[in-house]
């Protein structure tokens, strides 16, 4: 079983990698032809609202104290299968 401190270093380096990705997904979604590019444009705020989210989850962990941060773990395990399936979702529009 992780530490709190471990888990909350493992999800901020997937959110970091997450990010890279949004990120990258983004540019190529600003060379997509202008149909396109909208729908892509709302799937890149959809995977940005769920980056937010998982943002104020760390922040949650990071603030927790004794056991209440398991509590918050589940529900930030939740928030990150949201993010990564939407992550690799919106990646095989690309590929």
């Amino acid at each position: 079983m992780k530490t709190k401190d471990q888990y909350i270093e493992s999800l901020a380096a997937e959110l970091k990698e997450w990010s890279a990705q949004i990120d990258l997904l983004s540019a190529k979604a600003e060379n997509a032809i202008a149909d396109v590019k909208l729908r892509y444009e709302e799937d890149l705020n959809t995977l940005r609202a769920k980056q937010h989210e998982a943002a104020n989850k760390i922040k949650e962990l990071e603030e927790s104290s004794g056991d209440a941060w398991q509590a918050i773990k589940e529900t930030a395990d939740s928030v990150w299968d949201d993010l990564r399936a939407g992550v690799d979702r919106v990646a095989s529009k690309f590929n």
